[in-house]
């Protein structure tokens, strides 16, 4: 503790006690763990939000292959009993719009 009461002299010329030094320190390192808390927060805010996006992403292409194979075997569908229907249903669900050539 003999530490605590001594006085050191900054680059300005002016005495500086050794608390004063020890409480910029400890700003200083709230300050630095606060921002480092900030930028994970916001790391795992943009990993959800690239999640979401890659699920979309998978669901659009489920979608057009869906359609896709819909559209080349609309023939089949119609050979079968109800399957006017069911070709019908399946298009409203995957989103396939008839007029649109893939």
């Amino acid at each position: 503790m003999r530490f605590v009461n001594k006085k050191y002299k900054n680059v300005c010329g002016e005495e500086v006690k050794i608390t004063e030094l020890l409480d910029i320190y400890i700003l200083n390192l709230l300050v630095t763990l606060g921002m480092f808390i900030v930028l994970i927060f916001r790391a795992w805010v943009e990993q959800k939000h690239y999640r979401m996006m890659w699920q979309e992403m998978e669901w659009r292409r489920t979608y057009q292959t869906m359609g896709r194979v819909l559209k080349a075997e609309k023939d089949l569908f119609s050979k079968m009993e109800g399957g006017d229907e069911l070709y019908q249903m399946l298009c409203e669900i995957f989103k396939v719009n008839e007029n649109k050539k893939s």
